[in-house]
C-alpha cells in the first residue's frame, strides 16, 4: 500500500518532471538522495512533516566524516532543499527544515594555465602543419589567427565565433566584442596577433562579414574552432587537454603575472564581479610561491 510520505515524494519527482522538465539524471540524483537520507535516519524517519533542521545536520555531519567531496554533498542538499521547498509551496508545510543548515562552502579548483613555452609552441604549430585534403592555402593562416586571437584577447569561444570584420579595429588595434548580459566592451589586439589576422584575411579575401570562415566560407561554428584547438594539441607536446576556457585562463594569469591590475584584468575578461576575477590571483601566488621555492636557496628544508 502507498503512503503518504511515498506520495508525498512521488508528486515532487512528478512535479520536476512535468513542471520543471528536470533531466532523468536529476531526477535519479534527488530520487537516490532522498533515499539515503531515509536509509540513513532509519526508525528515527516517520514522516517528512516531523524532520527538523537537527536531522540534516546530523546527516551533514556524517557525510562530511565519511569523507564526502564538498561538490557531492552540497548536489545532495540542493535535491533537499527543491523537496521541502516545494513542500512548502504546494503542500502547505509551514517552513523547509533545510534552510536552516549551513552547508561547506563548495570546492574552487585553481584554473589551469599553460606556461609561456606551451603558449609559444602551440601557437607556432598552424604554420609548421601540412594541409589537408582539399583545404585551401589559406587555412593554415586562418587556424593560425584563431590561436593568437584566443590568447591575446581572453575571448569566450561563443564570442570569438560571433566576430564579424567590422568588430576590428585595424588602426587602434582593438576589438568590439557583445559579451554575456549583452554587454559590449572594447579590448587591444597584441601585434603578433594583429598580424596573424591581417595576414589571414589577405590570403583568404575576407573583406566583410564573418571574420572567421569554413573552406566552404561559412561562419565557423563553436565546434568548429574547438577543434581547431584540439587539432594542435594533439601534434603538441603539452600533456593536458586544452579548451578555448584554458587559454583564457592563461590570459588573465599572464596578465596579473606580469603587473596588470585586477581590476583591468576584469574589464578585459568581462566579468560582472571581480569576485569572479580573483580566483586567478591564487593561480598567480601558487606561481609565485613555486618560483620562490625552486630559486631561493635557503626556501627548502636542509637535508639531514
Amino acid at each position: 500500500m502507498t503512503t503518504q510520505t511515498d506520495l508525498e515524494l512521488d508528486s515532487f519527482i512528478e512535479f520536476m518532471t512535468t513542471e520543471k522538465n528536470s533531466s532523468p539524471k536529476t531526477l535519479e540524483n534527488y530520487t537516490l538522495a532522498l533515499r539515503l537520507l531515509r536509509e540513513f535516519l532509519s526508525d528515527q524517519f516517520t514522516k517528512w512533516r516531523a524532520l527538523t533542521p537537527d536531522h540534516f545536520r546530523a546527516y551533514l555531519f556524517q557525510l562530511q566524516k565519511d569523507g564526502l567531496a564538498r561538490s557531492t554533498i552540497r548536489l545532495r542538499f540542493a535535491a533537499y532543499r527543491s523537496f521541502f521547498k516545494f513542500l512548502v509551496h504546494r503542500r502547505g508545510y509551514p517552513k523547509s527544515p533545510v534552510a536552516e543548515v549551513e552547508l561547506p562552502k563548495a570546492d574552487k579548483a585553481l584554473p589551469i594555465v599553460l606556461t609561456l613555452p606551451q603558449i609559444e609552441e602551440l601557437l607556432e604549430l598552424p604554420m609548421k602543419s601540412e594541409l589537408q585534403g582539399q583545404a585551401p592555402l589559406w587555412m593554415r593562416e586562418r587556424d593560425c589567427a584563431i590561436l593568437e586571437l584566443f590568447y591575446s584577447t581572453g575571448l569566450r569561444l561563443a564570442e570569438l565565433a560571433s566576430l564579424n570584420v567590422p568588430d576590428i579595429d585595424s588602426l587602434n588595434h582593438t576589438l568590439r566584442v557583445i559579451g554575456k548580459g549583452s554587454k559590449e566592451r572594447l579590448i587591444p589586439i597584441g601585434s603578433h596577433a594583429m598580424l596573424a589576422m591581417q595576414t589571414y584575411r589577405s590570403s583568404a579575401e575576407v573583406h566583410d562579414g564573418p571574420l572567421f570562415l569554413s573552406k566552404l566560407r561559412k561562419r565557423l561554428s563553436t565546434r568548429s574552432l574547438n577543434s581547431v584547438l584540439k587539432k594542435y594539441l594533439a601534434q603538441s607536446s603539452i600533456p593536458f587537454n586544452v579548451t578555448p576556457h584554458k587559454l583564457r585562463h592563461s590570459f588573465a594569469t599572464h596578465l596579473l603575472d606580469h603587473g596588470a591590475d585586477l581590476r583591468s584584468v576584469q574589464a578585459l575578461l568581462g566579468h560582472a564581479s571581480l569576485s569572479t576575477t580573483q580566483i586567478y590571483t591564487h593561480v598567480t601566488k601558487e606561481r609565485l610561491r613555486d618560483a620562490y621555492n625552486e630559486a631561493h636557496p635557503r626556501a627548502k628544508s636542509p637535508t639531514p
